[in-house]
C-alpha cells in the first residue's frame, strides 16, 4: 500500500514566529485517521523564523528526530548539552527518563526542518542528545542512514528505537531503491521537488506511507532530497 498525504490535507498551524505543518495529530490538529504511522508518532514541517523558536519544554520517552533543511537550529538542554545544526544534517535526543530542552532559530533567515518522533522501545532511559553532519554530496543518488536503533548502522546517530532516517539527494531522473520488510511502517517526504514511489507520484512536502511492499523505487522528477523512516 502506498497512501499519499498531499501537503494541502495536513494540519496547520501558524504562531507568526512558527508556520508548522503537522502530518500526524499533533497539538491542537487532531484527526483520527493520522495518530501515527506504525511506530512513527509525529512528523512536523516547520518553518521558524528568524531570531525565534521553542522556549523550554519538557519530554519523556521518546525519540525525536531533527532534520534541518534551510538555515539552522541551536539546541541546548537540562543535560548540558548545546549544538547547532545546519542545513542538511541531524541531531537527535532520547528524551528517556525525562528531558528539558529548548530549540531556538539564531540565524538572520527563516529555518526550515522537519521534526520527526517515534515511540521509544526503551522506555526509562537515560536521557541523551547528538548531532552530526551528513554532507548532501555523500547522499548523492542513493541513500544513507542518518539514525538509527539497529547496531549494524555504525555511522548512524544513536537512538532507542528499532527504526531508520534515511536521506538521499536525487537530480531529476535519478532513482534510489529500499528493501524493505512489508510488516514495518514507512513513511517518506520529499523535501523540494516531485517524485514517483512505485510509479505513484507524489508532490514536495507530501506524505507518503507505506505498508505490504517489500521495496520502492523512488524517482525524481525534480531535484529534491527525500528524508525516509522506516519503523516497526
Amino acid at each position: 500500500m502506498i497512501d499519499i498525504r498531499p501537503f494541502n490535507t495536513l494540519g496547520h498551524a501558524n504562531h507568526g514566529w512558527l508556520n508548522a505543518r503537522h502530518h500526524f495529530s499533533f497539538s491542537n490538529y487532531h484527526d483520527p485517521a493520522r495518530m501515527g504511522w506504525g511506530a512513527i508518532r509525529v512528523w512536523n514541517d516547520d518553518e521558524i523564523a528568524a531570531r525565534s523558536g521553542f522556549p523550554p519544554h519538557p519530554h519523556r520517552d521518546m525519540e525525536i528526530i531533527t532534520y534541518v533543511r534551510t538555515g539552522a537550529i541551536t539546541h541546548q538542554d537540562s543535560m548540558g548539552n548545546k549544538g547547532r545544526t545546519g542545513a542538511g544534517d541531524v541531531q537527535v535526543m532520547s528524551a528517556g527518563t525525562g528531558v528539558q530542552h529548548a530549540e531556538y532559530n539564531l540565524e538572520d533567515e527563516t529555518t526550515t526542518l522537519f521534526q520527526i518522533w517515534v515511540l521509544t522501545d526503551r522506555p526509562g532511559a537515560e536521557p541523551s542528545w547528538g548531532a552530526k553532519q551528513f554532507p548532501k554530496g555523500d547522499r548523492a543518488g542513493a541513500f544513507t542512514t542518518l539514525a538509527s536503533g539497529f547496531a549494524e548502522d555504525e555511522e548512524a546517530l544513536k537512538i532507542n528505537a528499532a527504526a531508520r532516517v534515511m536521506g538521499a539527494t536525487l537530480n531529476a531522473g535519478e532513482s534510489a531503491t529500499l528493501g524493505l520488510d512489508p510488516a514495518r511502517h514507512t513513511y517518506l517526504v520529499a523535501v523540494n521537488g516531485a517524485i514517483e514511489v512505485n510509479d505513484v507520484r507524489a508532490e514536495a512536502r507530501d506524505g507518503v506511507a507505506i505498508t505490504g511492499e517489500t521495496g520502492i523505487e523512488i524517482r525524481a522528477l525534480d531535484d529534491t532530497e527525500v528524508v525516509v523512516v522506516d519503523a516497526r
